[in-house]
């Protein structure tokens, strides 16, 4: 396993905790603030419990550089450009980053969430990521974001007039009452309003969250079918290439997803952050302390849940993010990921490519297009 790590790309997850206002739809990690603002002597705090959590996992860096980083939330935007400025000086100090590192913030709409878009690329930040979800008012209210349309188109001009040439915009489909017309409407909002990268995905109930207990009415199944192929034949219409599930790009891929899917490693620090890492006796996965207080409270943050991939679950687990891209991934990936000679999966990828659920090329692990509508199917296969 040792030999293979140097070639695993390392990522990095950062987790920001908060936000002005808990979304009912949302099962992440978020706690909601004062609706001023993070006060400053928190944000200053918390940087610096990131930048102590970071030094406590440098023996897993193992030589390698930081290929992209990822600060998702939560509203990671509540943090200034100057507090990310320092805090990557200070990572950097420890370990080099790839030339040209991908490093993506995620922000929301509102005007009193961020600041000047130039301040985070001035921070070396060079992709942004809109969570925008719709441009319509009322599911805006339905969904309880605090931004209005307006706030949206603005934030996607200001981001662009900034400099940033990297946006994602973030929109979900199957919202509570929604029609076809709307949700194309929020996609052409968005390929009118200049996104060059469009996270599009249906919304799902999750448990622990508001509309788990109240729960909405939500468009019926042959609705969201008909959404769904009405809005891939949109995108396609405008040059977006569809390359993961919910992923639609004009520009580069996200680097740091890819990074996810193709199964390499990522550090995280942060409350509530989740990361993977390959070390010389297996594959673990492991999380930090939810809350921010807990979090603040033990500096650094210990490292929770440090479990080890089982061998046995090393081919779903594999598998179920591989898959998930359009294209797959060549199959010497997975020797080298996982460790694993791919001969003992061959009887399931026969069986599998027999019923025409994966493509016929034993260069490549992808799915065909009627694979790709059954993903799931295809990865019980590997249970």
């Amino acid at each position: 396993m040792s030999a293979l790590i140097a070639n695993i790309p390392l990522s990095l997850y950062i987790h920001v905790p908060w936000c002005i206002k808990k979304c009912p739809y949302c099962d992440f990690n978020s706690h909601q603030i004062p609706y001023a603002g993070l006060d400053l002597t928190i944000q200053q705090q918390y940087l610096q419990a990131l930048l102590a959590d970071f030094r406590s996992q440098l023996d897993w860096v193992q030589g390698r550089k930081i290929h992209s980083v990822f600060i998702g939330g939560g509203t990671p935007s509540l943090i200034s450009g100057a507090g990310y400025q320092w805090l990557f000086s200070q990572l950097k100090q420890y370990v080099k980053f790839e030339n040209n590192a991908e490093i993506t913030l995620e922000a929301n709409p509102a005007t009193v969430e961020h600041d000047p878009f130039e301040s985070y690329l001035d921070a070396g930040i060079n992709r942004l990521s809109l969570g925008v979800q719709t441009f319509h008012v009322e599911h805006l209210k339905k969904l309880g974001r605090i931004h209005t349309p307006e706030h949206a188109q603005n934030a996607i001009y200001q981001a662009k007039q900034a400099g940033f040439q990297r946006l994602n915009v973030d929109l979900m489909h199957g919202l509570p009452e929604q029609n076809q017309a709307q949700a194309l409407f929020d996609l052409q909002a968005a390929i009118d309003a200049g996104a060059t990268h469009l996270s599009w995905y249906q919304l799902t109930i999750e448990p622990n969250t508001v509309f788990y207990r109240n729960q909405p009415i939500l468009p019926q199944d042959e609705m969201l079918a008909d959404i769904q192929d009405a809005g891939e034949q949109l995108l396609r219409d405008h040059g977006f290439v569809q390359y993961e599930v919910s992923a639609w790009r004009k520009e580069l891929p996200s680097q740091h997803n890819l990074n996810y899917w193709q199964f390499g490693d990522y550090l995280a620090i942060g409350a509530g952050a989740h990361g993977k890492v390959t070390l010389a006796d297996g594959i673990y996965r492991f999380q930090k302390t939810r809350l921010p207080k807990d979090y603040l409270d033990k500096i650094p943050a210990p490292h929770l849940n440090m479990t080890a991939i089982q061998v046995d679950d090393l081919p779903f687990e594999f598998m179920m993010n591989a898959l998930r891209l359009n294209d797959g991934v060549a199959s010497g990936l997975y020797a080298q990921r996982t460790g694993l000679n791919l001969q003992g999966l061959q009887p399931i990828l026969q069986d599998l490519r027999a019923k025409k659920l994966l493509q016929n090329d034993d260069n490549r692990l992808a799915t065909t297009e009627l694979g790709q509508r059954y993903l799931n199917s295809v990865l019980d296969a590997f249970l």
